[in-house]
């Protein structure tokens, strides 16, 4: 058991504590670190596992990325991919949706892809859905001078 962002050796209390918050083995200094941003950002902790899941894979993303009008969950620079974490999918009202909407216009505008997932997903199948993400990155890839 390491810390997945120091590669330090954890203690069983360490990692107990780390996955009962955040549900990634983190050491105390960046479990700390990562629920500051929770605090200030309201991040919702899939999004810290799928963007471990993500680093995991040897992709370079960035937690709580400001685009210029609001911070996105999770952002991948180099195939211009933003990715929002769905936790309350299942309360969606017409302005929600028209938010959404919005905010993907606001993306699309500066040459962003946005793809929201449900929270749901990434609790239950991480490794899938980091795979599937993989899949998207390509098929972007393809399509797009990477940075």
């Amino acid at each position: 058991m390491t810390c997945l962002e120091c590669n330090k050796e954890l203690s069983y209390l360490d990692h107990r504590n780390a996955m009962d918050s955040l549900g990634v083995e983190l050491c105390a200094k960046h479990q700390e670190r990562m629920e500051r941003l929770v605090e200030k950002n309201n991040t919702p902790m899939e999004a810290i596992q799928l963007y471990y899941g993500l680093k995991e894979a040897g992709v370079q993303a960035m937690l709580e990325w400001w685009d210029g009008k609001k911070s996105v969950d999770i952002a991948i620079s180099r195939v211009k991919l933003n990715i929002e974490i769905d936790v309350e999918y299942h309360m969606l009202t017409h302005e929600q949706a028209m938010n959404d909407l919005e905010e993907a216009m606001h993306s699309f505008k500066n040459g962003f892809t946005t793809i929201r997932i449900p929270h749901i997903l990434i609790r239950h199948y991480l490794k899938e859905t980091v795979h599937n993400i993989l899949g998207i990155m390509e098929g972007l890839k393809a399509n797009i001078k990477a940075i």
